[in-house]
């Protein structure tokens, strides 16, 4: 038999607030993470707009020569992974740190360095080139750092998925401890491409907004999306075989149950239209926890705003979930903190986490103008009440298919 995985510990950097608590509390206010680019000069740009962390600093979180070795994408996740391992009560004095692993994935690593070194790679040559580059660019070394600063030996992943990257590594660091490859796994996603490449390639691809209305940029099932707004931050959470939890006398927030992964095989960018592939995920993350359809009453969906994913997602959870798809509250963090590509589906996991333990749903923002075919129950209003199960979806580029399913802790 499985063993049985738990949430102990949880961590965010977000673009409406720095920690869990200032997250969350955005979250319940319905507070937007909206706003012109100020991490460079946009005013040439088609897209003028994003979801930028506020008042960041690296050296509140580590030490300030370690901070210099790492870019954003990596001071984030150490940064998010920080608070989670804290909050989890972890002493890795106490801990065998070969059987503690790190699962934190980016789906692009940092753009930041790219762009700055081929610039003097152009104008100085190749012996000007920072030495550090690469290690400074790749996208494993948000693990690597995370590995690094708290001292976990155990086995250590980069997944990269795209959209994605959050849910596959949280869901691979359940599987890992499921199946004894390891006792505690820091998992979760990070990114930080809110730069002149990452925002010119998104917008040329057309997969961005096109409205400068904080308001109205982000706003996912709704008739008039235009786009995802580029987010950007960390989240992380720290996942435990529930004996090692117990023995340890940790704070439980709740356990994770069921995980499935597809892949559309079908376009580089585009959803499958069916919406198949996504509607197999879900239906392998719901019997992998072993419960009937009609017991996921709650999706937190990978909602992006764009005009194909919301259609196609909304087919996937017909073609999943059947009449029962009407009964189901489905809703979008997006329409707060925008897009944040690898760690999406990380901060969108402790978003399920925070609503079971607080027995509230919140609305989808923004949204306002039904689509006569995207027509289930999108939260136009947060919901309160009891419910046992929440069932995130992460849907990215290359037709990656990743569901997780939480539910409310029950020894």
């Amino acid at each position: 038999m499985s063993r049985r995985v738990v949430v102990t510990g949880m961590g965010a950097i977000t673009p409406i607030g720095l920690g869990v608590e200032e997250f969350w509390n955005g979250v319940k206010q319905g507070k937007i993470g909206f706003g012109e680019i100020t991490k460079f000069d946009a005013s040439e740009y088609k897209c003028k707009i994003a979801a930028e962390v506020k008042d960041f600093d690296a050296k509140q979180y580590m030490d300030f020569k370690a901070a210099k070795r790492m870019e954003l994408f990596c001071q984030y996740a150490v940064a998010a992974a920080s608070e989670a391992i804290t909050d989890a009560g972890l002493d890795m004095e106490k801990e065998d740190p070969f059987r503690v692993g790190v699962s934190v994935g980016s789906g692009i690593g940092s753009l930041q360095t790219l762009e700055r070194e081929h610039s003097k790679l152009l104008e100085k040559g190749p012996n000007k080139v920072n030495p550090l580059m690469v290690p400074l660019m790749i996208c494993n070394m948000a693990a690597g750092n995370v590995s690094i600063q708290f001292g976990l030996k155990g086995k250590s992943i980069n997944v990269v998925t795209a959209c994605a990257t959050g849910t596959n590594s949280i869901g691979e660091a359940f599987r890992s401890i499921q199946h004894g490859e390891a006792e505690v796994m820091v998992a979760g996603g990070t990114e930080s491409s809110v730069t002149p490449i990452g925002i010119s390639g998104f917008t040329a691809l057309t997969a961005l907004t096109s409205s400068d209305d904080p308001a109205r940029c982000s706003i996912p099932f709704d008739k008039e999306r235009s786009g995802f707004v580029m987010g950007e931050g960390a989240a992380v959470v720290v996942l435990e075989e529930l004996e090692h939890a117990l023995a340890r006398g940790a704070k439980i927030y709740a356990e994770v149950v069921g995980y499935g992964c597809t892949s559309d095989a079908y376009h580089i960018t585009s959803p499958a239209e069916d919406g198949s592939g996504a509607a197999k995920a879900m239906e392998y993350a719901v019997a992998d926890a072993g419960v009937a359809k009609e017991e996921i009453t709650y999706i937190n969906a990978h909602g992006t705003s764009t005009h194909h994913n919301d259609l196609f997602e909304t087919r996937a959870i017909k073609l999943a979930f059947g009449e029962h798809a009407k009964n189901i509250k489905i809703n979008s963090t997006k329409s707060m903190v925008g897009h944040l590509l690898g760690a999406a589906g990380a901060i969108e996991f402790i978003t399920c986490v925070k609503e079971l333990e607080e027995g509230y749903i919140h609305q989808t923002v923004g949204y306002k103008v039904p689509d006569e075919e995207c027509d289930l129950d999108y939260c136009v209003e947060p919901v309160k009440g009891d419910f046992t199960y929440a069932l995130s979806n992460s849907l990215g580029f290359g037709g990656h298919n990743a569901s997780i399913l939480v539910k409310k802790f029950k020894k």
